[in-house]
């Protein structure tokens, strides 16, 4: 496989709601550009981006794929390289959309012409502008019932504006769709129901040249708008020449003042190579963010550092996905960010202060590897079996350390507990679900101090149960997934002053430490705070970290039900010790007891998890929809109408969306969908909160005096 240099690369996020054909459009891609000798297909498996078995199952897209296209425009000297990188489009699974895009420098945004603008395609349009990506749109599945070009560009226009403009136009609707316009060159592209992804360029038919002439007099006026030099030229000549208008067009797009729509079928292979030459024509290539900026340290808020997107730079990769096959072991997907990684190249990885040798130096198909001797700035590649190597690490010449900050995703919403079948699936669950939590990043494992369970946290039920189907296939490890845990929390309400004095003589030493200490609330989200009030000596500084300790871990283990209680600050201003019974251990069960009796004083309370929830359904499910998240304690804070749809937004505990997707499928005929994320935490309502704490105070209540006897 040869290397392409930095112009002659495009890095393409392809992004958009589930079942906006994403994958599928990518496999037409591919197939158009002759890197795949047929064309693959989502609904039997053979989708070259789909590999995993879990996606190939469930026919949808769980993990990032990464495939790539040569291609060559008839204006090209030699073929450009374009990196696709096929994310998935359900909220499940949208953090590992996320951090894959930090790899992109632009975004295909793939919407149902059907459906319009949905969730979570204003989520990844939020994220290609938290990374700062020029990017455009696909209207996909233009050949389906229902599919409408001009109820789909209303939507776009509606909710991203203006900037939204269409380069094409269909050829036909439905199962009538044949072909393109291009308002560029103001041809016809015309497709053969083979699916060769080839067109014949023809005359615009006569039935449409009136509706392309006003399109294109449309683009040419919003393409020489931010330019001063084209608009006179638009002036003087009524229009432009393609060449000034593709230039304008790229020049608005890097801008990210204008965001082209344009027009395909996936599935029967129509469009393909118009998209391909869009993304080499028009996207830019890694080079037009000019220097990239990092920083000396792993803080982000450290000293920056800035390097340039060139071979001249010292060489320095970026991690943004991990990938953990149990055949070929971890392998990892990298972006080089500046100079050129050479096969067999030994780096210095920055965050874990070791050295990686970069064997067998990879571009990625699909799941196929592709040996390359190097790659050039801007590009994408993996390598296999690194020994430290993670995803968020930096590896880079030693002699120019730079850091560079990874995305940042959100915390688990929801957590369940595991349990091994077996023994052996017991011994076997904790390198297995390290290798797992390489590759997820939205993932947390843990046990449970007090239940001794082992806790599994994610982004949905669906995202554990994905989890735990490749655990039993590629690890063969069984588990059973209990009901899911709601990550409750307590807090304090008021002010509390209280002792905590641990005396025993046991023959010989004793044990004695004595200490006092003042609780207060804090706003919610401020987590623990611990100050050193004490003066005097009344307690020596070096037992003062234990009282903070037992402090923590009592308040870890929870007072109410066993939940960790948060949002408080803990201020130790006295106490006593003994000169020969004194020790750590005496002065951190002491803060253990202080602080068991100040939460007596303080009128603990139950916090629980609130989400910020957004439903999308046609708008005739409106009244059901803000009615049904009503009672589930939901409030509602607004609703949008978006071209026959609408977006119902409110905040609902997570303890009543547990069963939430099954009811909408059941409530929108399967029509509607929704994303949720942590927004806050609130106070339980007092009678939910007293079963709540009804149902754990027994089991915490004996692991309390399993604590007690232990001390």
């Amino acid at each position: 496989m040869k290397s392409y240099n930095t112009e002659s690369i495009r890095n393409v996020g392809i992004v958009g709601h589930g079942a906006t054909g994403k994958t599928q459009l990518v496999a037409s891609l591919l197939f158009t550009a002759g890197m795949t000798p047929r064309l693959g297909k989502v609904s039997d498996g053979s989708a070259p981006t789909d590999w995993d078995d879990e996606e190939i199952a469930r026919k949808i897209s769980i993990n990032t794929g990464m495939a790539y296209a040569e291609w060559q425009t008839a204006e090209q000297a030699e073929k450009a390289k374009i990196n696709l990188l096929d994310t998935p489009g359900y909220s499940t699974f949208i953090n590992e959309t996320k951090s894959s895009l930090i790899a992109a420098d632009a975004a295909l945004i793939v919407v149902d012409a059907a459906a319009g603008v949905q969730v979570v395609t204003e989520r990844v349009w939020d994220y290609a502008t938290e990374y700062e990506l020029p990017r455009a749109f696909v209207l996909n599945w233009m050949d389906r019932d229902l599919a409408s070009f001009e109820r789909a560009m209303s939507s776009l226009e509606q909710v991203f504006g203006r900037g939204a403009v269409p380069i094409q136009l269909p050829i036909g609707s439905e199962k009538n769709f044949r072909g393109v316009v291009d308002l560029i060159s103001m041809k016809a592209l015309i497709y053969a129901p083979d699916g060769c992804g080839k067109a014949k360029v023809e005359e615009i038919p006569a039935e449409l040249a009136e509706r392309a002439k006003a399109a294109h007099e449309a683009l040419v006026e919003m393409v020489a708008e931010g330019d001063d030099e084209l608009m006179q030229e638009f002036f003087d000549k009524g229009t432009l020449p393609v060449e000034d208008l593709k230039k304008g067009l790229r020049e608005a797009v890097i801008a990210k003042r204008l965001f082209p729509v344009l027009v395909s079928s996936a599935l029967h292979n129509i469009g393909s190579d118009a998209i391909l030459n869009f993304l080499i024509e028009i996207f830019p290539s890694p080079a037009f963010r000019g220097k990239l900026t990092g920083h000396k340290s792993p803080d982000p808020k450290g000293e920056a550092v800035e390097r340039a997107i060139a071979d001249s730079e010292p060489a320095s990769l970026f991690i943004f996905k991990t990938v953990a096959d149990p055949f070929a072991g971890r392998i990892t997907y990298f972006k080089v960010m500046s100079g050129v990684v050479k096969n067999d190249a030994t780096l210095n990885n920055f965050n874990r202060g070791s050295q990686e040798r970069l064997q067998h130096v990879q571009v990625m198909q699909g799941k196929t590897a592709m040996a390359v001797n190097d790659l050039h700035a801007g590009d994408l590649g993996a390598v296999a079996k690194l020994k430290e190597t993670v995803t968020g690490d930096t590896l880079g010449d030693k002699s120019a350390p730079i850091f560079y900050a990874p995305a940042r995703i959100p915390e688990p919403s929801i957590t369940f507990a595991i349990e091994p079948k077996t023994r052996a699936d017991e011994d076997r669950i904790g390198v297995a679900i390290h290798r797992i939590l390489e590759e997820d990043l939205a993932l947390r494992f843990g046990r449970d101090p007090q239940t001794k369970e082992f806790l599994l946290s994610g982004a949905g039920q669906q995202h554990i149960e994905v989890v735990v189907a490749k655990l039993r296939k590629r690890y063969h490890v069984e588990l059973t997934l209990h009901p899911p845990k709601v990550p409750y929390r307590e807090t304090i309400r008021a002010k509390a002053d209280a002792e905590g004095k641990h005396k025993k003589q046991t023959g010989g030493h004793g044990q004695f430490g004595l200490c006092r200490i003042k609780l207060e609330p804090l706003p919610r989200g401020k987590g623990v705070e611990f100050v050193d009030d004490v003066f005097g000596g009344a307690i020596p500084r070096n037992w003062i970290p234990s009282v903070e300790k037992g402090v923590r871990d009592a308040a870890e283990r929870g007072y109410l039900a066993g939940f960790p209680v948060v949002d408080f600050r803990v201020s130790l201003y006295d106490g006593k010790y003994h000169d020969v019974d004194s020790s750590d251990m005496a002065f951190k069960i002491a803060g253990s007891l202080a602080f068991k009796e100040a939460m007596k004083q303080a009128r603990p309370a139950l916090l629980e998890p609130i989400m910020h929830v957004e439903v999308y359904a046609p708008d005739q499910y409106s009244g059901d929809l803000m009615g049904h998240l009503s009672g589930r304690r939901g409030k509602i804070s607004g609703s949008d109408a978006r071209a026959g749809n609408v977006v119902v937004k409110a905040q609902v505990p997570l303890s009543e969306m547990l069963s939430y997707a099954n009811e909408l499928i059941s409530m929108t005929q399967g029509r509607g969908s929704y994303s949720m994320e942590l927004s806050h935490y609130d106070f339980v309502p007092q009678e939910i909160a007293e079963k709540v704490i009804a149902a754990h105070k027994p089991h915490h209540a004996g692991e309390e005096q399993i604590q007690a006897a232990t001390a």
